[in-house]
């Protein structure tokens, strides 16, 4: 049968897909738009596969709070480049992904991927995933979701260009406090709260370092026991959150600022971008000629 241009837009309208993509599924399933969907869904899964190897290291960090201050989450989505990580199409799933995460109460990341996607629920997180893989040409993932409840202060957040998400939340303080605290854990990225939540695998690690370091100075036992105690209070200092001097005060430890304002923190979260993920290194033009070459494939689909 003949296929029209009407079958072929209603069919982009549906799936986002482009022109060819829908015209050849249309022709394969004789103009069935609901036979076309589907075989574009089983393709886009395999395309998304043949992707999944790709290192996505760029995105967005998403922070969203519920009406009622209950609950936060904080959503990471990632794709190959900076340059889709801008895109509209990408955005926009992002955003979704992040207020299903907020209203659909999923305790797992593949609880998520599975959660009804958009007002009709017509797809999937992740078969929405999969063909924005096929429609952008990168590989994209849901990486990371941190779902908080309140327990018994208030919600504060700061996103810095949304490459870096941060909640937490406060018990006494004000709005104020709440976001300088915010934007000081997106600049420091303190580790915890206080000392005791160190773990002991981390003070251990630090204590051999400078053990070995100090032991290099020839001086008493007794003298670098002292060295090394000083080096690990001073680690302690620097990876907690009471422990480091407030950005906008450096004279200023954070323990004493809550302690002014009659303030304490309960709880935080801190992601970043890509942060864990072992990079790519390419240059600009390689990266534009890989982007050249992955359209003129999908063209000759």
């Amino acid at each position: 049968m003949s296929i029209t241009a009407a079958l072929v837009k209603e069919l982009r309208e549906r799936t986002g897909a482009g022109m060819m993509e829908c015209k050849k599924a249309l022709v394969e399933t004789e103009g069935d738009i609901e036979a076309a969907i589907e075989l574009m869904r089983k393709s886009g899964q395999a395309k998304a596969a043949k992707k999944a190897g790709r290192i996505a290291s760029e995105g967005v960090i998403l922070v969203r709070l519920s009406a009622d201050g209950a609950t936060l989450v904080l959503v990471e989505v990632n794709c190959e480049t900076d340059f889709v990580a801008k895109d509209a199409g990408f955005t926009g799933f992002a955003e979704a992904v992040a207020e299903c995460a907020l209203s659909d109460p999923a305790r797992t990341l593949d609880e998520l991927l599975a959660s009804p996607l958009g007002p009709d629920g017509s797809s999937t997180v992740n078969e929405a995933r999969e063909a924005l893989v096929v429609k952008l040409g990168e590989n994209i993932t849901v990486r990371r979701c941190e779902r908080l409840s309140v327990g018994g202060g208030r919600f504060h957040s700061y996103s810095h260009g949304g490459r870096i998400g941060v909640a937490l939340e406060l018990e006494g303080g004000d709005e104020a406090l709440g976001k300088d605290l915010a934007m000081h854990i997106a600049a420091s990225n303190p580790l915890c709260i206080t000392p005791e939540e160190v773990s002991a695998e981390a003070v251990a690690k630090e204590r051999e370092i400078y053990l070995a370091q100090a032991a290099e100075s020839g001086k008493p036992p007794a003298i670098i026991e002292k060295m090394v105690e000083g080096r690990i209070r001073k680690f302690l200092g620097e990876v907690t959150l009471l422990g480091q001097p407030f950005v906008k005060d450096p004279d200023t430890l954070v323990e004493k600022l809550l302690k002014q304002q009659g303030a304490r923190v309960l709880q935080f979260r801190r992601l970043e971008v890509g942060e864990g993920i072992e990079k790519k290194k390419e240059n600009f033009a390689d990266e534009v000629a890989a982007q050249v070459r992955e359209q003129a494939l999908k063209t000759d689909e």
